[in-house]
C-alpha cells in the first residue's frame, strides 16, 4: 500500500512540476481585442504594421505565441484555417499532423533526421476581426509545449 502512495505523490510531483501559473491576459492595449491564457511573467512585444497587428507573448523557452490581427476577410475561420492549413503541408518541413480541430492544428516538423519541431496554427473570428495564432518564430517547441500554446488561445 505505502508503495502505491510513494507512486501516486511521485505522479503527482512530476506531473505538476512543468506547470506555469497562467493569468488571463488582456491584448486590447497592445492592438488585439482578445485575451488569451498566458504565464504571469509573460512579455509581450507589438507591431501595428499597417494592415495588420503582429503581438508576441512570450514567457522563457517553452512558451511562445504570435499573433496575426487584421480586418476579416471572410467570416469562415474553417476556410481560412484550410487554407494555411494547406501552405504549412506544402511546406519543407511538415512531417504529420499531430492534433486537428475545425480551426487549428497541432503538427510537427523535421527540420533534420535528427531534429523535430512542433507547432500549431489557430483560426479565430471575432466581430470583423481575423486572428490567427501559431508559435512563435524562434525556437524549437515540445509537443507537450506546443499543446499547452494551443490551449492557451481557444
Amino acid at each position: 500500500m505505502m508503495r502505491y502512495s510513494f507512486l501516486f505523490l511521485l505522479l503527482l510531483f512530476v506531473s505538476c512540476k512543468d506547470s506555469v501559473p497562467k493569468q488571463k491576459l488582456n491584448l486590447l492595449k497592445h492592438g488585439l481585442p482578445i485575451s488569451i491564457d498566458a504565464p504571469e511573467d509573460a512579455l509581450i512585444n507589438s507591431d501595428d504594421l499597417g494592415v495588420m497587428h503582429d503581438v508576441t507573448v512570450k514567457s522563457g523557452d517553452d512558451y511562445f505565441i504570435q499573433i496575426y490581427g487584421s480586418e476579416a476577410i471572410s467570416i469562415d475561420a474553417k476556410q481560412i484555417f484550410q487554407d494555411k492549413k494547406r501552405e504549412i503541408e506544402a511546406g519543407p518541413f511538415f512531417a504529420e499532423i499531430v492534433k486537428e480541430e475545425e480551426n487549428g492544428m497541432i503538427y510537427k516538423k523535421q527540420i533534420d533526421e535528427n531534429t523535430e519541431d512542433f507547432d500549431f496554427i489557430y483560426v479565430k473570428i471575432q466581430g470583423d476581426n481575423e486572428f490567427i495564432f501559431q508559435t512563435g518564430l524562434m525556437g524549437t517547441f515540445t509537443k507537450e509545449q506546443v499543446q499547452e500554446m494551443y490551449d492557451s488561445v481557444k
